[in-house]
């Protein structure tokens, strides 16, 4: 089922929750909490998506380079790596890696497009200069598993595969994206949750389906329990929420353009 996944770099590179939910000293300074850590992150998830509909990547694109701004941020500060820089450079990357190059100008075309301080500079020579901050900071490894994959066979194999389960679980993996799960579970498991999520949205009897998988169901439930949480956490007072976070970060975060979480619809 994810064989391949298991020798990779990626799995090498999975964290303990733990690993991920640490506030950077230098971002403690600035008092910032872990809530508004996981918040900063996931509006710089929403600002890459956004981008990405500009200059027009591959879904996989997006979310590798999701991955990428989210491995940066478990070694490097807000404060010292530049949130508008690195959301458009890990997409840069992201687009280079996967095979889908994306030029540099352009980037900085729609990036220039997109709402940001009057006072923010990004040209050429910053992605190229973050590039390699950034690969310097995920260690190279380039390497990513997505659930997409897992999803589609998972789903065939269940018997799952008609149109509106398909577009729920996709959706709903989209969503993951908004969190760090693919820092910290192989991306088999979280294809699973969301199907557990859907199935249970849709009505599908999947039980003896998942014990023939013989899976970890806690595992599965963990996960489909955090997805559903963050669904309800960022239903209300979100822009409020991130203003406070982006206020305390001051100028190196300052008016990035908000973009409203929508969770997938049920």
């Amino acid at each position: 089922m994810a064989a391949n996944f298991w020798t990779s770099s990626h799995y090498k590179q999975l964290l303990d929750q733990e690993e991920v939910d640490v506030v950077h000293p230098l971002d403690k300074e600035k008092g910032i909490t872990l809530a508004e850590f996981k918040l900063l992150k996931m509006h710089m998830a929403n600002y890459i998506w956004k981008l990405a509909t500009h200059v027009k990547v591959r879904q996989r694109v997006v979310a590798t380079a999701v991955t990428y701004m989210r491995r940066v941020y478990t070694r490097k500060s807000l404060s010292e790596y530049d949130p508008r820089h690195v959301a458009p450079t890990c997409l840069y990357l992201a687009a280079k890696a996967e095979e889908s190059t994306v030029q540099a100008r352009l980037l900085v075309f729609y990036v220039k497009k997109m709402p940001t301080d009057e006072k923010f500079r990004f040209e050429i020579k910053d992605v190229l200069e973050m590039e390699m901050k950034i690969l310097e900071a995920i260690n190279y490894y380039l390497v990513v598993f997505h659930p997409y994959r897992s999803l589609s066979q998972l789903l065939q194999d269940a018997a799952l595969n008609d149109i509106s389960m398909t577009q729920l679980t996709w959706g709903l993996v989209n969503d993951t994206y908004r969190m760090d799960l693919i820092l910290v579970h192989p991306p088999h498991l979280i294809a699973l949750a969301c199907i557990y999520i859907a199935s249970v949205l849709r009505d599908k009897d999947t039980t003896s389906w998942f014990e023939e998988l013989r899976v970890d169901m806690n595992v599965v439930k963990n996960i489909s329990i955090e997805i559903l949480d963050f669904y309800e956490n960022h239903r209300i007072n979100m822009e409020e929420r991130l203003n406070v976070a982006m206020a305390k970060l001051g100028s190196t975060i300052h008016n990035l353009e908000i973009l409203q979480l929508t969770p997938t619809s049920y």
